[in-house]
């Protein structure tokens, strides 16, 4: 359980059930079943594994080879599978403008799905594998300013108005709608509580893709996650 929050202050108050979300393409759901898991980029690497990419090449590639993470500093921020707190995330909307420079995908938001996991089931499967499972920040966690956390209490770091905020044009906004939870090498593909989408068609994509999985998340057409 997450500590009271009576006096949410500045920052917003701590949601007491957080989701995370991760967004991958649409093409990767059949990967990540066979697999069983959602790899971290450096295990992906370093198993030679395949993946339809929409990140920002040279910001994984200092995940993986630069950024500490200071509570482990043994380990680097792209040894952790990423999530945001939040759908509709900024990535999404850069994804959506389809003109960054340093991003090869222009295939838009429509191909992109949110893949929902509920936080607590998460920390609790992590621990279950040993130390240094998980850590959440409260920025960006390729950028080198974001902090690192480890104990739940320090939730409340987190900007959630910023996290829940629709319009981000404010640095500050930015840099806190940003906040990262990490774990480390792979979460379970079960641990996917539901899969949300643009579209009745991209539903139809995922639901054939999963047909072959034990484990079947609930499919939802969330037009509000996008943009």
């Amino acid at each position: 359980m997450l500590p009271s929050d009576s006096h949410a202050g500045s920052h917003g108050a701590v949601p007491a059930s957080p989701k995370l979300y991760h967004i991958t393409h649409v093409n990767n759901v059949a990967r990540i079943i066979e697999a069983g898991r959602l790899w971290s980029d450096a295990k992906r690497i370093e198993l030679g594994l395949g993946s339809d990419s929409i990140g920002m090449s040279a910001i994984k590639q200092r995940r993986v080879d630069e950024l500490q993470v200071s509570c482990y500093p043994e380990t680097r921020v792209g040894q952790y599978v990423p999530f945001y707190f939040c759908p509709r995330s900024i990535m999404l909307y850069i994804l959506h403008r389809g003109n960054h420079v340093d991003i090869d995908y222009r295939g838009g938001q429509e191909p992109i799905i949110h893949l929902q996991l509920d936080m607590h089931a998460t920390i609790v499967w992590a621990e279950s594998q040993g130390e240094k499972q998980w850590v959440f920040t409260d920025g960006n966690a390729g950028a080198r300013l974001a902090s690192f956390y480890n104990d739940l209490r320090q939730l409340s770091n987190i900007d959630w108005k910023a996290v829940q905020a629709s319009d981000f044009r404010e640095p500050s906004i930015k840099e806190g709608k940003q906040a990262e939870f990490l774990a480390y090498d792979f979460v379970p593909w079960a641990l996917v509580e539901k899969i949300g989408v643009i579209n009745q068609m991209i539903e139809s994509r995922v639901k054939s893709a999963i047909q072959i999985s034990a484990h079947k998340p609930q499919i939802s057409v969330e037009r509000s996650w996008y943009f």
